[in-house]
């Protein structure tokens, strides 16, 4: 019998200039609970982060991840991987975190993602872009 995973939501957005956010907190928490309702996804709890992500150290991610490790068989739904990961870090975390068990569901409304050997490479392809942006906006 397979159990449906509960959700951690995550939503962050950096500390940089709103003009150079993609999306706001409060408008990936509208399309995250949205899409939560629409694909029938409980959500356990709700994490909200300002905080940049190109090295590691988010204490609210810190702190997700702790009770994803605690817990065990949950799932994140965020707006896009670039929410969870821009340093290999905190990329490598996720992926060991899924290749475990702990984590057996990422969803997104904006990249598809299952947990094969095809769909980890691409997060992990997602989270090399993710890196590669956040250095070269960084190094101008």
């Amino acid at each position: 019998m397979n159990i449906k995973p509960k959700y951690f939501l995550y939503a962050r957005k950096s500390t940089e200039d709103d003009n150079k956010q993609v999306i706001s907190i409060e408008a990936q928490l509208f399309e995250l609970r949205e899409f939560a309702r629409k694909e029938n996804l409980e959500i356990l709890e709700e994490f909200q982060e300002s905080k940049r992500a190109k090295t590691p150290g988010r204490p609210v991610f810190n702190e997700m991840m702790a009770k994803i490790e605690e817990i065990g068989n949950c799932g994140i739904l965020t707006w896009h991987p670039d929410r969870l990961a821009r340093n290999s870090i905190d990329g490598g975390w996720i992926i060991y975190a899924i290749d475990q068990k702990q984590i057996v569901s990422l969803r997104f409304p904006t990249f598809w993602f299952e947990p094969t050997p095809q769909g980890l490479f691409m997060l992990q392809v997602a989270f090399g872009q993710s890196k590669y942006y956040s250095n070269n906006f960084t190094l101008r």
